[in-house]
């Protein structure tokens, strides 16, 4: 190990308690997309900023993008930047996290602690954005910390970026910054997305599956229970159509890529809404959405095409008219749609030194492959720049009860703070 990360390491160590308390304070403050009905990432943003306004960032910059449905109108992303050795001439290392959290699900599930009212435990913080994406972006902080309270510039300027709605698509988040600021990025930055790994710390995502998120939505005619032949039930269509095109696209779609965890893609319904609150009605409307994770090799535009066939096979087996109206009616709206690009070269810069800051750190070697979840990454290889995801984690984002390991915190801080100076 290199004196100065060998002395960063140890600083990251004597950091522990502020580290912990960073995360509890940021876990307060709930910041969920308006897309479940919340606010955004206003407040936490402010805490964010009302906490490093004393370190002595190079430059701190807000970026605000417009959502009338978020507090104060904006979804705000931060970059804080610490010049490398040669100043701003000095290759650039970007590490992305994201500052908003998923909505806390059942409450009767928690039975730790209630989902914002952080409790630290057996060596573990509780709280809902604890893992995902708390600990990678205190994690983050603390290693760019610990260089500053020793007076070292890294090899690499470190960009922090702390950034929202990566939990709902990220259009106001990474997407919109390259879209609006494409002057941020450069074909040579190094990317480390610290928000998808195992419990060892030793896999390196280098690729990700295509994401369709497709709501089918069946109009029928509404009648009472009893007399079924009077209307047409949309959930008995819905239930139909669902059923054949899981299997469609389970057999059509089925090869594996041993790259991915898991090999194959996969085709997931998740949500299910119809209108009837009384057990004898028939429903007239029904709605069911897949999640669907898609190798790299298919198409999102084929497997459409083949709901729609789909949907026009089981509407004329169930064709009606009502008053010359044809039923029933099969629609579609794609929620979200992100074509999987070329995976990061498992050979590139950032995978190599990802690589040797494991070894040299944890002695250990990490497997390079590719995950079905989507993060920021993908946005970075559409440009053309190579961009890992990595951390430390249990896994326990989204569920009740979602934590962080302390210890993660520390190690993991000293990993990125490795990759700024090696």
């Amino acid at each position: 190990m290199s004196e100065a990360l060998e002395k960063v390491s140890q600083e990251i160590e004597k950091l522990q308690d502020e580290m912990v308390n960073t995360l509890v304070e940021l876990i307060k403050i709930p910041a969920i997309s308006p897309d479940y009905g919340y606010e955004g990432e206003y407040d936490k943003a402010q805490k964010l900023l009302e906490m490093i306004k004393d370190w002595p960032f190079d430059k701190v910059e807000v970026y605000n993008a417009p959502d009338e449905r978020a507090k104060n109108g904006v979804r705000p992303s931060i970059l804080a930047y610490y010049y490398g050795e040669k100043g701003e001439e000095s290759p650039r290392l970007w590490i992305l996290t994201h500052i908003d959290v998923v909505p806390p699900g059942d409450l009767s599930k928690w039975t730790v602690t209630e989902p914002f009212k952080p409790v630290v435990k057996d060596g573990k913080v509780y709280g809902r954005g604890s893992e995902d994406n708390g600990q990678s972006l205190v994690a983050s902080l603390y290693a760019v910390r610990a260089m500053m309270n020793l007076g070292i510039r890294p090899k690499r300027t470190v960009i922090l970026a702390f950034v929202s709605d990566e939990e709902t698509g990220s259009k106001y988040g990474v997407e919109w910054l390259m879209r609006e600021h494409p002057e941020l990025f450069r074909k040579d930055d190094l990317v480390l997305v610290p928000d998808g790994g195992n419990e060892e710390g030793t896999f390196i995502e280098v690729a990700e599956k295509s994401i369709l998120w497709l709501r089918v939505k069946v109009r029928g005619k509404q009648v009472h229970a009893s007399m079924p032949d009077k209307g047409l039930n949309a959930h008995r269509v819905a239930l139909d159509f669902a059923y054949h095109l899981d299997r469609l696209l389970h057999e059509k779609y089925g090869e594996r890529d041993e790259l991915f965890e898991p090999a194959e893609s996969t085709f997931e319904p998740t949500m299910v809404h119809g209108p009837a609150d009384s057990p004898n009605i028939a429903p007239g409307e029904h709605e069911v959405v897949f999640d669907c994770r898609i190798l790299p090799r298919y198409s999102i535009d084929d497997i459409l095409a083949d709901a729609e066939r789909l949907a026009e096979e089981v509407k004329e087996k169930y064709r009606k008219e009502f008053d010359g109206k044809v039923l029933p009616e099969i629609e579609f709206e794609v929620l979200q749609r992100m074509d999987a690009p070329a995976p990061t070269d498992p050979n590139s810069e950032i995978v190599k030194l990802l690589r040797e800051a494991l070894r040299r750190l944890r002695g250990k070697e990490a497997k390079v492959g590719g995950i079905g979840g989507g993060t920021f990454a993908a946005y970075f290889r559409k440009l053309g720049i190579p961009a890992v995801v990595w951390a430390t984690l249990d896994e326990t984002a989204h569920q009740p009860n979602e934590y962080a390991w302390i210890k993660n915190l520390v190690e993991d801080a000293k990993v990125m703070a490795a990759l700024a100076l090696l």
